[in-house]
């Protein structure tokens, strides 16, 4: 139960961080919007809005991201060459060999993504108020809960 937690959580900050640097990378050669640093304005790697943090906090928060962003950019790039480089074997000529050696490239850049996330979450949670720690654990705790139902539902069946 705690591994699918943990992994669900880590999925929705792979989906956070890569949009927030599919994000950046337009970003940079554009005039940056006000209030919005690395695709992720009130809402730090999954951080709710409901947390009401302070100018302060978003500061540290913006300057542990600005910070971090020079690691987190190149394992993204690699996790997203290797996919691409995977699309060419799924749709091209088949070879089970260097397919393997792609997934096991991937799964390496998976494995420091996460870890560097994982960290990065950490840095930024450590930012937080006592009360508004145990007030983002609800709302992680609540997202887990609607998940767990959303997975147990399934899909609704269709009417033929």
């Amino acid at each position: 139960m705690k591994l699918i937690r943990f992994r669900l959580t880590v999925a929705a900050l792979a989906v956070l961080l890569g949009t927030a640097i599919s994000h950046s990378q337009t970003a940079d050669a554009t005039a940056p919007t006000p209030g919005h640093h690395f695709g992720m304005r009130d809402h730090m790697m999954g951080f709710s809005r409901e947390l009401n943090l302070t100018a302060d906090q978003k500061a540290q928060m913006k300057a542990i991201m600005e910070k971090e962003r020079p690691t987190l950019k190149p394992l993204f790039q690699q996790v997203h060459q290797t996919r691409t480089q995977l699309k060419q074997y799924s749709e091209g000529t088949y070879d089970e060999a260097k397919v393997r050696t792609l997934a096991q490239q991937e799964s390496q850049s998976q494995v420091e993504l996460t870890v560097q996330m994982t960290r990065i979450h950490n840095e930024l949670f450590q930012v937080l108020t006592p009360d508004q720690q145990a007030q983002q654990k609800q709302i992680e705790a609540n997202r887990e809960a609607h998940m767990q139902q959303h997975m147990h539902d399934g899909p609704p069946p269709s009417e033929q």
